[in-house]
Order: C-alpha cells, then structure tokens, then sequence
C-alpha cells in the first residue's frame, strides 16, 4: 500500500511538473476525478468512463484518492482548474438532520470526510464543477439541502431510475438546454435517491416525469452543472450527449 500511494503521489508531481513546464500541457485543464473507497482493500476506484470522457474532451483527468489531509484538499482546490464528483452509495442522513430509511447504505466514512471537505472549498473556489449522481446529492447536502431516501417507496414507481434510461424535462432558460440544444433528452439513471429541498446557491433545472430533480446549475457566480444521470455512461447510445457534457466542464476549466 505504501508502493501504491507513493506512485499516485509521484503521478500528481509530474502532472504538475508537465503543467508548468509543458506549454502544450498548460492548454489542457487539469481536471480532479473523485474516486470511491473500498475498505476491504483500501484501495480507491473509479470507473474509466468518466476517464475517458475529460481525455477525448481535451482535459487531463486526475483521479484523487480519498487521502484524510486537509493540506491535500487545499492544494488540490488550488491547482486543478476542474473537478468531477462521482457516483457512489448513499449520503450519512445524519447531515441533513434524518434518520436512515432502512434501504439507506451509507458510504464509508473515509470518502464521506474527504468529498465533503472537497465539495466546500471547491464550492467556494467558484472553480468549474460536474457533480455526478451522488455528486450532485452531496453538493445539494453540503450546500444546505436535504434527500429523499428512496423514491421507490416515498415517490413510486412510475420512472424506472435503477440501471435504466429515461427521459427528463429541461428548463428551456437553462445552460442545460443551450449544453444539449434541446429542452428534453434521454438519459441513464443509476440510483435510489434524490434531492429534496434545494441547498443555497443552487437551482433545479431538469426533471423526471414522476417529479425527481435531475439536475441542478448554481445561482451564484461559480461555474458547474449537476446531473443525477452518468453521461459518461452514455456512450454506447447517445455519444453526442457525453461529448457534450465534458466538452462543456473542459471548456468552462479553459476560460478559467
């Protein structure tokens, strides 16, 4: 484990070394990738889609591990000109004042401390962001909103959101709109919750057809967009719309 932490940080310092030294690397953003943690074998992952998705939208991807050190957060807030919070399992319902509903399984706690303390400095950095599925979740709670947690049985059963694609509703005065030049699209869902009341500095502006939120842009002068869908699963039947969701964050990180 300590070979494998030592690599990843030796990566991290020739990325940073490429950046300031490669001028065609300084032209691409670096762009932060969350991962999830395994404690079975404390080992981070993440799946290559998302990857691939900043690599062919011209970004470099750098995949954080949930390390327990505010020093590294800080830095990271600092040097990455991105970043893509995850999908994963659910959110501590203690820290938007619930108890848990009896499908609720919550993350580990290492990821919890490290995405947490990320999403708020990030949040306030008002650096390009892309909150995925629970990415969006966890923003929408850090930022003061709450979760329903579980919309099979507090919503129904009429949108199928677990391994399926469906289609949601744009608000037409959206960036999400002018991002996907349509005020409709289908989407792939993985998930069991969604947002309920919305955190400060966030409004929602695409919808199910059973009334979930899925997604949300900010009201304040940060940059980024939150989709409760994976476009970076989306490749296989709807290319054009991945593209068009990382071609977006790599171009807001550019004009950063």
């Amino acid at each position: 484990m300590k070979k494998m932490t030592l690599i990843v940080l030796l990566s991290w310092l020739f990325v940073l070394g490429c950046r300031a030294t490669g001028p065609s690397a300084a032209q691409r953003p670096l762009i932060g990738i969350t991962t999830s943690y395994l404690e079975q074998s404390h080992t981070n992952a993440v799946s290559l889609n998302y990857v691939e998705a900043v690599l062919h939208s011209g970004g470099i991807p750098v995949v954080l591990p949930t390390i327990e050190s505010d020093e590294a957060v800080r830095r990271y807030v600092q040097e990455l000109d991105g970043l893509i919070l995850i999908g994963g399992a659910d959110i501590p319902p203690a820290l938007y004042g619930q108890t848990p509903h009896e499908t609720t399984e919550v993350l580990h706690e290492r990821r919890v401390g490290f995405d947490r303390a990320l999403i708020s400095q990030w949040m306030a950095s008002k650096k390009p962001i892309l909150g995925v599925c629970l990415g969006m979740q966890f923003t929408n709670v850090v930022m003061g909103g709450t979760m329903i947690q579980d919309i099979p049985s507090l919503v129904g059963e009429t949108v199928v959101h677990r391994k399926a694609y469906h289609q949601v509703s744009i608000d037409a005065n959206s960036r999400l709109a002018a991002i996907l030049g349509s005020d409709t699209a289908m989407v792939y869902s993985n998930h069991h919750q969604a947002v309920d009341r919305i955190g400060t500095g966030l409004r929602p502006v695409a919808y199910a057809d059973d009334g979930v939120v899925e997604a949300l842009e900010r009201t304040d002068e940060g940059a980024g967009l939150f989709i409760q869908w994976h476009a970076e699963a989306m490749t296989d039947r709807y290319p054009e719309h991945t593209r068009a969701i990382y071609d977006f964050l790599v171009q807001l990180c550019t004009q950063h």
